[in-house]
């Protein structure tokens, strides 16, 4: 399957625009390597509104999203999850629009148990864009229906870029808010301890079932038109990554995931070669998990791996 990204995706930067009858979006102008065009702020409804993930703390976005408003009651603001780039602003507006904002929970919650358990025996590393100050008013768990004036937000709690992801379903509109989760412009990154990959494949199963969805509108890029087959390519991707590495491995034992990174992503804006390498140990800690590879110390970003 070829790649459905789409990189050409140039939003009008603090201006809003109209995607459905009750969504529009603005985007925030922090434009850079891991937030592609900027961040994507949602307005749901027309007369009282949620406002979704208002982006970072940024006079000029808080400008463009106050004028977007236009005077409008707020009634909640939701967070699909706490990175510097979509929850900090929450705080300003809530002050200001007098709104409650909404998420699973603090940032570290809801890690799984694995990722727990390494974090005491050696540092991970990671807490890369972490807002280590969120703290939702009222938390939002699975399944859980979020109401306003002629709109309806369900949650799906969809762990593994950050351990408190949330996407939510725009009932009756078959958009679905995917955050970070699925994006429209490149994969996502899994950053442990934060970051889990075998959360992140399991949340991207329980995608792959929703039949009903037809569209995703992502935190980063544009509008996602073929959901199913989005999710499918990057579970495929993920899986043809898996294989990259061990087939490096097998050819380059006790190796760290920095060097496996340089190895396997040869393509890439060399920039982003530590976040490569983050996304390596994400998936050498599930391989580990596995029983498929070995660290020569308690597994961090320094071990060297190898296979079984």
């Amino acid at each position: 399957m070829s790649d459905p990204f789409n990189r050409d995706h140039v939003p009008l930067v603090g201006m809003p625009s109209q995607l459905l009858p009750n969504v529009v979006v603005v985007t925030a102008p922090n434009a850079g390597p891991m937030t592609f065009t900027g961040t994507q702020s949602y307005l749901i409804g027309t007369e009282s509104l949620a406002i979704v993930d208002p982006g970072p703390e940024d006079d000029a976005h808080f400008d463009a999203l106050i004028r977007a408003v236009a005077k409008r009651p707020v009634s909640h603001i939701v967070i699909t999850h706490s990175h510097i780039d979509h929850s900090p602003l929450s705080r300003r507006l809530s002050g200001v629009l007098d709104a409650p904002i909404l998420g699973f929970g603090t940032t570290d919650e809801g890690r799984s148990e694995t990722m727990e358990r390494l974090a005491t025996l050696a540092d991970l590393g990671g807490a890369e864009g972490k807002d280590l100050d969120f703290k939702p008013d009222h938390r939002v768990a699975d399944g859980d229906l979020i109401k306003g004036e002629g709109w309806t937000l369900e949650a799906i709690h969809t762990p593994g870029h950050l351990s408190n992801h949330l996407c939510f379903d725009i009932k009756g509109t078959g958009a679905v808010l995917t955050g970070d989760h699925v994006m429209g412009w490149a994969t996502t990154m899994v950053s442990p301890p934060d970051g889990d990959l075998t959360s992140y494949m399991e949340s991207m199963d329980k995608m792959a079932k929703r039949e009903e969805d037809k569209a995703y509108l992502p935190g980063h890029g544009g509008v996602i038109r073929d959901p199913a087959a989005m999710v499918q390519y990057q579970i495929n991707h993920r899986k043809s990554r898996e294989s990259q590495i061990r087939a490096t491995l097998d050819t380059s034992p006790n190796a760290t995931p920095f060097e496996l990174a340089q190895k396997i992503y040869t393509d890439v804006d060399q920039r982003l070669i530590p976040a490569a390498a983050r996304n390596v140990f994400a998936h050498l800690i599930d391989l580990s998990e596995r029983n498929i590879v070995t660290a020569d110390r308690p597994i961090s970003p320094d071990a060297r791996f190898a296979l079984k």
